[in-house]
């Protein structure tokens, strides 16, 4: 293995074995742009607080810029054969600067670097989530838009009462915009610190770790994006500072439930676009085929999608075991949390942006739906409401439709073509058969609910 940012006091090298097991750069490089920028700031606090002249500063910041832009365009290639990412950038700068390079990690521990890269990636990563989910917000809101359709509601996956299409889609909507002010709330509370050294904090002074980055770096336009979204404090408790994973936990707990949202909105579509139902039709283009059955076309983006949200259920608990029974402060085993971080960004995004694609082809098939909506028992409650308007008591109400749903089924009829006569007789005498027939349409009944305050 390259050049270690340790390595003084032992005398042998390290067990091959041991190398390629501690070793992270194969997943940690996705933090180089990240690692970067944190290295810029702390060149300037160290050309502050007198550690660096400025003629090393500038030098280092300009090997830097030159990594950055590599890693911009791709062209950056990270050494296998390095520990992490962090040794590998180090290392490139040791090559072109010498000793210079050298002094860059005075106060400087990997345990505070690692931690702030990944809080500035996850607040960008949580950034481009955002504007991701709205992509699909505006995907189902064009999908309803100007769209009266209306639909069997369903409880239990039984048919229970009529509603409006956009009111279904709207449930996600709902559930989308949740979890919007939930990255929100987590990206706010996520504080950027720098200062904590290995776990006791540095020489350095707090007021020096107090840095407003987008005027620190403001020669710099290429780091404006990761620049904007925060400003860094000195850290408040340097031993919590190295040792938390909290907004880990937090962050992929978010991901997880945005995943249990697209899962839920991927299995309605699922549903509806079986023969059983045949309520929608998937574009070709989002479905695939059987290598046997030629007539087979299958929504395997949406069950991808549904079986995903496992994984990432996996990458919550995995990091949330990992962290529980450790002592402070930094521990190797927190290695383990940029995986399963990687992992369920990753997942998440890829899902958003092709869930909105295919909702963008979804056509709805108007002649099943209607057929759907003749169930009588779609209206029962509507008929209970009829009765409870003429005096009778809610229970009595209840129990009289529950016996006239019943009886529908019994004698493979339909309340329409049941006589009057019999309704009263049989039923209520406050039934006009004219009245409740009225009733059964799909208008009338999303109509006749006036609570929801739309």
């Amino acid at each position: 293995m390259k050049n270690k940012l340790w390595g003084g006091r032992f005398e042998k090298d390290t067990d091959p074995l041991v190398e390629e097991f501690t070793k992270s750069i194969d997943y940690d490089k996705k933090l180089a742009a990240f690692d970067i920028f944190g290295s810029m700031v702390h060149v300037k606090i160290l050309e502050k607080s007198n550690h660096l002249t400025k003629v090393e500063a500038n030098s280092l910041i300009r090997e830097l810029v030159t990594i950055f832009d590599s890693v911009g365009n791709n062209t950056f290639k990270a050494d296998e054969n390095c520990e992490d990412i962090h040794t590998n950038i180090q290392n490139i700068l040791e090559e072109k600067l010498g000793e210079t390079a050298l002094k860059l990690h005075m106060a400087r521990s990997r345990n505070d670097q690692v931690v702030f890269a990944t809080k500035v990636y996850c607040k960008v990563s949580m950034e481009e989530l955002i504007n991701k989910i709205n992509s699909l917000l505006l995907s189902i809101d064009n999908l309803i838009k100007g769209n009266n359709i209306i639909i069997p509601g369903f409880t239990h996956m039984q048919h229970a009462q009529p509603v409006y299409l956009k009111d279904y889609l709207g449930a996600y909507q709902d559930m989308l915009s949740r979890d919007i002010d939930r990255l929100k709330y987590i990206s706010g509370n996520l504080k950027i610190t720098m200062g904590a050294g290995a776990l006791a904090g540095t020489p350095i002074s707090a007021s020096q770790y107090r840095v407003k980055v987008e005027e620190m770096l403001k020669e710099y336009p290429k780091f404006a994006e990761l620049a904007k979204a925060f400003h860094i404090e000195p850290t408040k408790n340097s031993l919590d500072s190295v040792s938390d994973r909290d907004f880990v936990i937090e962050i992929i707990s978010a991901l997880s439930i945005i995943a249990m949202h697209l899962s839920r909105l991927s299995e309605d579509l699922i549903i509806w676009s079986t023969k059983e139902f045949d309520f929608i039709e998937i574009d070709e283009s989002f479905c695939t085929g059987s290598s046997l059955m030629p007539q087979k076309k299958n929504p395997d983006v949406l069950e991808l999608i549904r079986g995903y949200a496992g994984r990432l259920y996996g990458n919550l608990v995995s990091v949330l075991t990992m962290m529980k029974g450790l002592p402070l402060t930094y521990n190797r085993d927190m290695q383990l949390d940029k995986e399963p971080l990687f992992n369920s960004f990753e997942i998440v995004s890829k899902e958003l942006v092709v869930l909105a694609g295919l909702i963008k082809t979804l056509k709805f098939n108007t002649k099943p739906i209607e057929k759907a909506l003749e169930d009588e028992s779609l209206y029962a409650t509507d008929l209970v409401y009829y009765l409870v308007n003429k005096g009778e008591p809610f229970k009595k109400a209840h129990t009289v439709i529950g016996e006239l749903i019943k009886y529908t089924i019994n004698n493979n009829t339909q309340i329409k073509e049941i006589p009057e006569d019999v309704l009263r007789e049989k039923f209520s005498s406050k039934i006009i058969k004219e009245e409740i027939v009225n009733l059964l349409k799909p208008r009338k009944s999303v109509e006749s609910k006036e609570s929801i305050d739309r």
